[in-house]
């Protein structure tokens, strides 16, 4: 899946690991996200926390009607406030995705994977 726009001086494709791995670096400077989070769940219920080159797996882009719908794995601090730092990443993703690629966003869904204690 791309996201394609036409322009005077061409055709500009953007493939949707481009913008899984945007999503993915402005996610993790996010305030209480400790990482990316895979979208399956290990088989005992634990979740794999991502390096740096796999946000692809953490990140779902799908068109929709109104846009792009993108769908955010991650694993947060313990002792933060989930929904304080799930809507907060919602707004900056969405926020990011509009400026950088000219595309209506029309959801930013969080699922949080998990809570991680730091030491």
């Amino acid at each position: 899946m791309t996201v394609e726009k036409k322009t005077d001086y061409g055709n500009i494709t953007v493939s949707s690991e481009a913008v899984a791995t945007l999503v993915g670096s402005v996610i993790t400077e996010c305030y209480g996200v400790v990482g990316m989070a895979s979208k399956q769940v290990l088989k005992d219920g634990w979740a794999e926390l991502l390096k740096k080159g796999s946000y692809t797996k953490g990140v779902v882009v799908r068109h929709e009607e109104g846009g792009l719908a993108i769908d955010l794995y991650i694993i947060v601090s313990f002792g933060v406030k989930i929904s304080e730092v799930v809507q907060e990443a919602q707004k900056k993703v969405k926020y990011v995705l509009e400026n950088s690629l000219a595309e209506n966003i029309s959801s930013v869904n969080v699922f949080v994977q998990g809570v991680q204690v730091m030491n």
